[in-house]
């Protein structure tokens, strides 16, 4: 079910407050907004301004697209059978997905060692919001995502999920 703009921005400014810890008081200080309009806001309630929507993002310290995109990713995985490959000029590629949107995007490869069975792993903290892991395995398998939705990956699997919760690699 999908919500409509003002409930989407209700919820985002909601929800980014929260996690950080913000009163609606303290937040109306930073954004120099009355606490009615933040309230007003929060609450989904008639059609903000565009600088009304800047203020807050800026208050919450944010791009103001953090307040407009759906909050809470949801998990997405290709499976190495489901996999398709073009090849133009003797290259085979595999697209493994596309994002639209603003804010860094880091790349890097992890190498991982077997842990001895019963080891308790703590799950990493969130980082900020909105953030994603895409996780592309090349062998083994390994369980990954968030520690309240992990995936099951194998040797060709490629996943994307939000990382903007506790996430890791549950054992």
């Amino acid at each position: 079910m999908s919500m409509s703009g003002g409930e989407l921005v209700a919820s985002n400014v909601r929800r980014i407050r929260m996690e950080r810890g913000l009163s609606q008081g303290e937040l109306a200080r930073r954004a120099g907004l009355s606490k009615q309009t933040l309230s007003n806001v929060e609450a989904g309630a008639g059609n903000p301004t565009a600088d009304t929507l800047l203020a807050v993002a800026q208050g919450l310290r944010v791009s103001a697209s953090w307040l407009l995109a759906e909050s809470e990713a949801p998990s997405y995985v290709q499976r190495a059978s489901a996999a398709t490959w073009e090849e133009a000029d003797g290259i085979q590629l595999r697209a493994l997905g596309e994002i639209y949107g603003a804010g860094d995007f880091r790349s890097a490869v992890m190498r991982l060692a077997r842990r001895p069975a019963g080891s308790v792993v703590e799950p990493f903290a969130a980082l900020p919001t909105g953030a994603l892991s895409h996780v592309y395995v090349i062998t083994g398998r390994v369980r990954v995502g968030s520690a309240r939705s992990p995936l099951e990956l194998a040797a060709g699997d490629f996943a994307r999920f939000p990382v903007d919760v506790p996430h890791g690699m549950p054992a």
